[in-house]
Formats: C-alpha cells, sequence, structure tokens
C-alpha cells in the first residue's frame, strides 16, 4: 500500500497528462481504501433506492449533491482549521459522534424503525426535497471525514502547493483532478441503484429493493459505530 500511494506521488510530479490521471485515481482510491469514506456508498445506495422508481437522470443528480457535500464540507474544514493554525481536517473526535448519530437515524430509517420522509406533496416537490436532501447528507457526512481525508490527501496537497506557487492554474486542475475521482466512485455507485432496479423492475415496495434497503441500513449502522470507535 506504502509503495502505491509513493508511486502515485511520484507520478503527481511527473508531466501534465501523468500528474492529472494520478490524481484522478488518487480520488478514486480515497475512497475504495478508506474504511471512513466506504461508509458513503450504503449510504447513498439506501438513499436513492428509498425513493423507489426514479430516473437515471435524477440518480445522477441526488449522487452528484452528495458527494458535492461532502467535498464542500471537507475544503471548509480545511480552510478554517489552516487558518486556526491547527493540523488541516482536525476538529476534534466530537465531529465523529454527531455524524454517527445521523448514521443510526438513516441506518434505523432504511431498515423501517423510525420513519424519515424524504418526499414531497407532488412529484416536483418529492424531487427538490430529494436533492437538497442528498445535499445536506453529503455535508453532515463531510465533518466526519476531515482527519481521514487529509490522512489521504497529505501527500497530495503537498504536491499541489508546490505546483502552484509556480502554476496557479495547474494546482487547481490537480485538485479538481482528485476531487472528480473523489466523487466519481460515489456517483457510479448511486446511478448504478437506478440501472439495477430499472433492469429488475423493481419499486419501492418490491422484495429486491427492501432488502437492499435493509442490507444498505446494517452497513450504514456499522458505518456509525466504526466512527464512534475511531473517535475513542
Amino acid at each position: 500500500m506504502q509503495e502505491l500511494f509513493v508511486t502515485l506521488t511520484r507520478a503527481v510530479e511527473g508531466t501534465a497528462a501523468v500528474a492529472l490521471g494520478a490524481a484522478l485515481v488518487w480520488g478514486v482510491l480515497s475512497i475504495l481504501l478508506s474504511p471512513c469514506h466506504l461508509a458513503s456508498i450504503p449510504l447513498i445506495i439506501g438513499f436513492i433506492d428509498e425513493h423507489g422508481r426514479i430516473s437515471t437522470r435524477h440518480a445522477f443528480w441526488l449522487s452528484t449533491l452528495f458527494a458535492s457535500g461532502i467535498l464542500i464540507t471537507i475544503a471548509l474544514i480545511g480552510i478554517i482549521t489552516a487558518l486556526l493554525g491547527r493540523m488541516m481536517g482536525d476538529i476534534g473526535s466530537w465531529s465523529n459522534y454527531v455524524v454517527a448519530v445521523v448514521f443510526f437515524l438513516v441506518g434505523l430509517h432504511l431498515l423501517g424503525v423510525i420513519p424519515l420522509s424524504f418526499s414531497g406533496a407532488s412529484p416536483a416537490a418529492m424531487q427538490r426535497k430529494g436533492l437538497l436532501a442528498a445535499l445536506a447528507l453529503g455535508l453532515v457526512f463531510g465533518i466526519a471525514l476531515g482527519p481521514c481525508t487529509f490522512a489521504y490527501m497529505a501527500p497530495m496537497l503537498a504536491v499541489t502547493f508546490r505546483v502552484a506557487s509556480a502554476n496557479l492554474v495547474f494546482g487547481v486542475a490537480l485538485l479538481l483532478a482528485y476531487g472528480i475521482g473523489h466523487c466519481s466512485v460515489i456517483v457510479v455507485a448511486g446511478t448504478s441503484t437506478e440501472l439495477v432496479q430499472r433492469h429488475l423492475n423493481w419499486t419501492e415496495a418490491s422484495r429486491g429493493a427492501v432488502v437492499l434497503k435493509q442490507v444498505c441500513g446494517v452497513l450504514v449502522i456499522l458505518g456509525g459505530l466504526y466512527l464512534i470507535y475511531t473517535a475513542a
């Protein structure tokens, strides 16, 4: 694993095309290799499954807004902690407990234990409410990812800041590539949920959809327990 990150660090310091590709891969791996970030996958799958049959376009935007909310919170946390002279992303263990509570609520809802409404009185209202809920869920989830995210991003940020001192546009492009890679895993997972539903002709009441939602509920609760464990 260490060799992989060393190789990616060297690649980010290479030619422009190679550096951008390495930053993109780094963003993807920041999801796949991090238990903290992996919790976002069952979260967004369960969230989209909760909406029943929706269009691929709507599933894409739900996933994108969720992923964007995570990045927005992470960026704000990084800026604020840096300005305060603290380690980037270090906002204390309290954030894990806050997000764990949200995970437990969403997980219990997906298991059918407690009711939460993501719908509105009309299809248009339901769509707007769903999009806002996806963004809000991402913003909240991003709070717990501060230390976890910046632990993975530290080498990437070091290279980016060094590059930005000579070429600001290229430095921003590297961070953008990382962000796209980071979001792509979540967006693909969320959008694929709708494609599976359509292929199997599932509705929110279908047995397969119910089982999928329950599995995601268990995984989300386990993610909350992991957040508490890492905060201890």
